[in-house]
């Protein structure tokens, strides 16, 4: 009797070790932070990849590039997320070799909140500066309603919402201004955080994006996806060509066409202002910031199976959610870049 009771316990120590083990390769959790530009693709992936790899669980901050370029360079995240790519100077800072990895593509829309103006407002670059620069500050102003004949635009101040985070969508933004405003140039310039002329701030996509839709007759700028999960209405932006251009998929893809043909092998590479009829001038590519040597070899080949998914199943998912696939020969790049990994 005391044999079987021995061989019992036995068996239900064995029985719980196996599901230890079991629970621990489940919870392979791999922790980013960063861009909110890219988030509600992100969160897509995460969990349909869930379903390829049952031993991986991510957990992702959608707290900013700012954020995500802080806690990579820390190692305190395994990946960090960025719209703007790192300078020379933050990528010698970092204790390892940080490397780019450009996962989709995105358009950074002008969104507004004008009662009975719906999507299509046209605005050239020039007035989409003086706007950010407080010189405009009425909707019905005549710069405005130029290139609007037929719209009633009210006769009421304009707010300005921008980001109050360092924010990989304030350096798209902010580049494309500074390429086509030379006030914008030499008094605010480019990059992740600014010293704003004008305006209210939120925080992340989701903040400004909520600013724009509870606030009457503000104007705003967020990745293409947010204004649509808002319902809120976008303008039409005149590119480089002269032509106003509606943010989709393909505007920020013909964007795309000219700049990628001359990738550089870091992938560090503005998308903004680009030449042709048919690109939209605000556009981006977003990246995943990860180490080229990982400190946890377990979670670096997860990792790497992950990036490895992301560039084959991952990019069909990017159109439906109003991203743009990476090109076909920046997509064999960046496969070759992943092999890399360590």
């Amino acid at each position: 009797m005391l044999d079987k009771i021995k061989i019992a316990i036995a068996a239900l120590a064995v029985a719980a070790l196996a599901a230890t083990a079991g629970t621990a390769s489940a919870e392979t959790l791999i922790n980013g932070a960063g861009a909110t530009f890219p988030y509600p693709l992100y969160s897509k992936w995460f969990s349909e990849y869930a379903k390829v790899d049952h031993s991986v669980k991510f957990n992702y901050q959608s707290i900013g590039s700012g954020g995500g370029i802080k806690q990579i360079s820390a190692q305190t995240v395994d990946f960090g997320a960025s719209d703007k790519f790192l300078s020379d100077s933050e990528l010698s800072a970092a204790p390892g070799k940080l490397i780019h990895i450009p996962t989709v593509m995105g358009a950074v829309v002008v969104t507004y909140n004008l009662p009975g103006v719906p999507t299509g407002l046209k605005l050239n670059s020039e007035d989409v500066a003086n706007i950010y620069l407080g010189k405009i500050t009425m909707w019905n102003d005549a710069r405005i309603a130029d290139d609007n004949k037929g719209v009633n635009l009210p006769s009421k101040p304009i707010i300005v919402v921008h980001r109050s985070d360092g924010s990989g969508t304030t350096s798209i933004f902010t580049d494309y201004l500074n390429g086509v405003n030379k006030e914008w140039a030499q008094k605010v310039g480019k990059g992740a955080s600014v010293k704003w002329p004008a305006g209210l701030g939120g925080k992340g996509n989701e903040g400004v994006a909520g600013q724009v839709k509870t606030t009457p007759y503000s104007i705003g700028y967020v990745e293409l996806a947010y204004a649509f999960e808002n319902k809120l209405p976008y303008a039409f932006l005149k590119n480089q060509a002269g032509v106003f251009v509606e943010p989709s998929i393909k505007s920020t893809s013909a964007a795309a066409a000219a700049a990628v043909k001359h990738m550089p092998a870091d992938y560090r590479i503005s998308l903004v202002n680009q030449p042709g009829k048919d690109a939209y001038p605000v556009v981006g590519f977003t990246w995943l910031l990860v180490y080229e040597q990982q400190k946890d070899a377990v979670k670096g080949g997860k990792l790497v199976e992950f990036l490895n998914w992301s560039m084959t199943k991952g990019q069909k998912m990017a159109a439906p959610m109003l991203y743009a696939p990476l090109p076909e020969n920046v997509v064999k790049m960046v496969q070759k870049t992943i092999k890399t990994l360590k």
